[in-house]
């Protein structure tokens, strides 16, 4: 069919026109006419772009396969956000290139990173920041299942494991029509669950007491994984415990493989039981609410001798959400995270949180990190060799799949996680060479690849936001903002050749 020869870039620019739209319509709800006209102009002259880019290119015959799509996708990283950024710099005359091009980057990568500031731009703006990292969000979605799958990258690998087969023995012989058709239909399995997901979630916490923009934008970035908000205040401003408590089973469909896909089958019922994602992430969550509420716990009885119940109670629900949040590479905080300090006299320990956002979330999810089930095969590997160590001439049992997961599954995760240390080295050491602190560069390095904006915020190391730091900095964040997107072994995979003769 005809639109099977159009490159992905051009439909990828096209739903970027489309998404202008929206900011187009809230300026004209808002009186804010300025800000309409520049999203009308913007929205139609990336349409046009991609109409010729379409026109120019229909009647070739090219071999689109997984592989193409893979590089067409960090291209897209590389050159959308420089669309996404002509708004911006039509409407804010002190934002330059770069600043504008950080921005949406961020955005698109569902990092969240923001170089403004909040109460002195319009709602427009944010709604266009929040509508970006939607898209992004989605988009990474779709590529994790029709690119990344066949070709047993972003957390498949360890899939194939399970399966019995190599990781790499991918379907990378998949050819045009396979891998359009592929693209296609998993658009119209996830857009409409995605869709809906994010207008039920908005409803639900417009009801809860949020301004209707608020809970768009905080349903936006819920799905997305990205963290944006319209000011730096918790999660729950408006709608209290009652809109986190909503958002919290959301964070959960965001951050897990199989989110968009549920259909509460049998089998989703299954999923919910026996997912080892699902396990790895209520461990984690629970066990850092628990480390937190004991350490506060202990705080407030050294400033009162009364038990305070409540305040406890507060305390838990704040570090169960704020865990949660940053496990899913999201960032929100909740209303009872600067409580519970309060609470307890002690400082809010956020370096714990930039170990929850390396972990990161599920596979083909919007969640950035590790993930959690390379991190569930190192674990289980682990567990095996200390099993090993009392009892040297016990066999491995639970199974043929938890054998090969043990195996096969905790050496590729163990590649990958030596490839993310080692990406965190060189980021690290570029930022300090730009005159950044060690412990700043650490923590801006860790958002930038796990894609947590918001870590720097959280860590409290003193130092400098991202608007104070040099564009050289700025610009090697852009890069592991990409590379913590698409993860290092994708990006590997584009400069192997054998991999491109296959």
């Amino acid at each position: 069919m005809w639109w099977q020869r159009i490159p992905l870039f051009a439909f990828c620019l096209a739903g970027a026109g489309l998404a202008m739209l929206l900011p187009v319509a809230h300026g004209l709800y808002a009186g804010n006419e300025r800000a309409a006209r520049a999203f009308a102009w913007c929205a139609m002259v990336t349409l046009v772009m991609a109409g010729i880019l379409a026109l120019a290119l229909a009647n070739r015959t090219p071999r689109i396969t997984a592989r193409a799509q893979l590089l067409t996708l960090v291209l897209s990283y590389v050159f959308l956000p420089a669309v996404a950024a002509a708004p911006l710099l039509l409407l804010r005359n002190e934002f330059s290139f770069e600043m504008a091009y950080f921005e949406m980057l961020s955005s698109l990568t569902t990092t969240g990173a923001t170089v403004i500031d909040g109460p002195a731009v319009s709602p427009t703006m944010h709604l266009w920041r929040a509508t970006v990292a939607w898209c992004g969000g989605f988009l990474i979605v779709l590529s994790a299942a029709a690119i990344m799958a066949p070709l047993n990258l972003g957390g498949f690998e360890v899939r194939a494991s399970l399966r019995g087969t190599r990781p790499e023995d991918g379907h990378t012989q998949l050819g045009s029509a396979e891998a359009s058709l592929r693209l296609l239909r998993m658009v119209r399995l996830l857009a409409p669950a995605y869709v809906i997901l994010t207008v039920a979630l908005a409803f639900l916490l417009a009801v809860a007491g949020q301004p209707p923009l608020l809970s768009l934008i905080h349903a936006m970035s819920v799905l997305s994984t990205s963290g944006i908000t319209v000011d730096e205040g918790a999660f729950g401003t408006g709608s209290g415990r009652l809109g986190e408590m909503i958002a919290l089973g959301f964070l959960v469909v965001a951050a897990t493989h199989r989110g968009l896909r549920i259909r509460f089958s049998r089998a989703d019922l299954e999923w919910l039981r026996r997912d080892p994602e699902l396990r790895l992430m209520l461990v984690a969550v629970l066990s850092v609410a628990a480390i937190l509420f004991l350490r506060h716990w202990l705080g407030a009885l050294t400033v009162s001798t009364q038990v305070d119940v409540l305040g406890g109670l507060r305390a838990l629900w704040g570090a169960i959400f704020t865990g949660l949040s940053f496990l899913t590479t999201t960032g929100f905080t909740s209303v009872d995270w600067d409580r519970a300090r309060a609470w307890s006299g002690l400082p809010s320990s956020g370096m714990i949180l930039l170990g929850l956002a390396m972990m990161g979330g599920g596979v083909a999810s919007a969640a950035g990190g590790v993930k959690l089930l390379r991190c569930y095969a190192l674990f289980r590997q682990g567990v095996r060799e200390l099993g090993r160590l009392t009892y040297p001439s016990s066999i491995g049992g639970a199974g043929e799949a938890e054998r090969r997961l043990r195996q096969g599954g905790a050496y590729i995760s163990w590649v990958f996680l030596m490839l993310f240390v080692g990406a965190l080295s060189l980021v690290m050491i570029g930022l300090t060479l730009t005159g950044v602190g060690f412990q700043d560069a650490l923590a801006f390095s860790i958002a930038a690849l796990t894609t947590t904006g918001q870590v720097p915020q959280m860590a409290e190391t003193g130092g400098p936001g991202y608007a104070e730091i040099t564009p050289m900095a700025r610009g090697i964040l852009c890069v592991g903002m990409v590379l913590g997107r698409l993860e290092t072994l994708a990006v590997i995979a584009l400069f192997n050749p054998s991999w491109w003769r296959r």
